[in-house]
């Protein structure tokens, strides 16, 4: 999950557990892959982002069960990411957590009195994987070496590992590659044709496309849906043990 932001502050803390945002500078950078076998991650384009702060973990079962008062996860564990979250679900729980008071006093003790949570738009997940403006061309996110930085199908051991166990990407955003995979707020196309070259979510009007984007790759799934540019499209409603959000 994300907050748009102004401040450059690199970390915004909060009193509850595994909630802290990186600071994530706005730039320009290409999205897609252009040698990649599939047509959805293209055509590629020059996107221009605007700063934010994003989640450096993956929302915990900790965090999800403060905040929901349950916790649907498959593997139980609490720094475990949660799992088994439809998009809906994770609708649920940003609306509650937006509201907490200790959210709004910490905001509020910060000058960012508008601010809120939300999920990030595609595009804004895969600058910050790429490592934003920061970024050294690495096949994964923070690493060529996907062991270094990501669970999957050859060091998982077929399950869900507790968050920041591996090295974090150059922005110190943990598990980015791999372990689950990350909803978006994006309704899922095709293709880039005619997308939003803002940054901003692609959401069809008036009504809402049937699927939404998950990102990340995950613990049973082979290196190559682990790159930042892999995308995947799945229904709102589904509730699946290798799906969570940040």
């Amino acid at each position: 999950m994300i907050m748009l932001t102004k401040t450059q502050m690199n970390l915004l803390s909060f009193p509850l557990p595994d909630l802290e945002m990186i600071l994530v500078e706005g730039g320009t950078y290409r999205r897609g892959d252009e040698n990649s076998e599939y047509e959805v991650e293209r055509p590629v384009q020059e996107v221009c982002i605007t700063s934010f702060h994003l989640s450096k973990f993956l929302i915990t079962q900790a965090l999800y069960e403060v905040v929901m008062g349950e916790n649907p996860s498959y593997r139980k564990g609490k720094q475990r990411p949660v799992e088994k979250i439809s998009w809906d679900d994770t609708k649920s729980f940003l609306e509650k957590l937006n509201q907490l008071d200790i959210v709004r006093e910490t905001l509020e003790k910060q000058g960012l009195i508008d601010y809120h949570f939300r999920l990030p738009s595609e595009s804004e997940w895969e600058y910050a994987a790429g490592n934003g403006k920061y970024s050294q061309g690495c096949i994964y996110a923070g690493s060529d070496e996907l062991k270094q930085v990501g669970w999957y199908d050859e060091n998982s051991n077929s399950e869900t590992k507790p968050v920041g166990l591996l090295q974090p990407n150059e922005l110190g955003l943990y598990d980015i590659s791999g372990n689950i995979h990350e909803w978006c707020e994006d309704d899922w196309h095709d293709s880039y044709k005619d997308s939003p070259i803002d940054g901003s979510p692609w959401i069809d009007a008036p009504s809402r496309a049937y699927d939404r984007v998950i990102r990340g790759g995950t613990y049973f799934r082979s290196a190559i849906h682990c790159r930042p540019a892999s995308r995947i499209r799945v229904s709102p409603g589904t509730r699946s043990y290798n799906i969570g959000f940040r």
